[in-house]
């Protein structure tokens, strides 16, 4: 079982030009059939070509909430300058024919009582209290059932980018991944993917996710990860530069990581 998380960058190039490849994207990325293909940072107004998407940031101009499509429409003014400016963004899961879909759901990571209630812990002030809710983000799962009569967990999520301090997207890789337990049920494989913005070395909950309590396999060696519990898996593997290169453009700030599942 292929299982494959890649932050799509709204569809831009690195360097990040007045164009946009979602399309050739999301191609390359399905090219293979992987059975289960994680996404971040998707525009809006794409979510609902994938088998599960969800609206993280909502489109908007300023405050006043827009119509995906017209979001778009301002966003191809200039892609690399505008981004999700206008278009919004969120996280989507594409699962191969292979596997059925028996629930959805989706949770808000960085809630302000969350927020309200890590900040004491993380000895954060007002103002990053406030920078900390300025971009909503969220974990989405999706329990599916393969023909074999395995079943599988599968969350997706995309943490709160604060560089140099990795410890306010590390409280919502925790909350994610008790999001992710709790929808579980004994006998589902956990899949847990996606931009984490968290490093080994950096991480308490990496580190605690990765002990015998919790159970999930190794991390990778950047900020995308893919952990797994309850099955074997191949180790992490990140795609070199030419694999995403279409036409001399370098696809996304982001390499797709992947590994392999085998059931027992």
């Amino acid at each position: 079982m292929l299982v494959r998380s890649w932050n799509l960058f709204h569809g831009n190039t690195n360097p990040p030009g007045r164009h946009a490849y979602l399309d050739e994207m999301v191609e390359l990325a399905t090219a293979d059939d992987p059975d289960v293909l994680c996404v971040q940072e998707v525009p809006a107004w794409a979510l609902g070509r994938f088998t599960a998407g969800d609206v993280a940031a909502r489109p908007t101009i300023g405050p006043l909430p827009i119509p995906c499509e017209v979001g778009r429409m301002l966003t191809g003014l200039n892609h690399g300058l505008l981004r999700s400016a206008f278009a919004g963004q969120g996280n989507a899961i594409h699962l191969s024919t292979r596997l059925r879909v028996l629930g959805h759901w989706v949770l808000t990571l960085n809630t302000r009582r969350f927020r309200v209630s890590q900040a004491p812990e993380l000895g954060l002030g007002a103002l990053e209290r406030m920078a900390w809710g300025k971009e909503r983000r969220i974990v989405q799962g999706v329990r599916a059932a393969g023909g074999d009569g395995c079943t599988y967990l599968i969350a997706n999520t995309h943490c709160t980018s604060n560089p140099p301090d990795e410890r306010v997207p590390d409280a919502e890789l925790l909350r994610a991944a008790w999001f992710a337990a709790s929808h579980a049920k004994p006998e589902d494989v956990v899949v847990l993917a996606g931009d984490f913005n968290v490093r080994v070395g950096h991480s308490r909950t990496l580190e605690q996710l990765a002990s015998p309590e919790w159970g999930f396999s190794a991390p990778g060696p950047g900020i995308d990860h893919i952990l797994v519990r309850g099955a074997e898996t191949s180790p992490i593997r990140r795609w070199d530069d030419a694999r995403r290169t279409r036409g001399g453009r370098l696809l996304s700030d982001h390499a797709p990581v992947e590994l392999d599942i085998t059931i027992a």
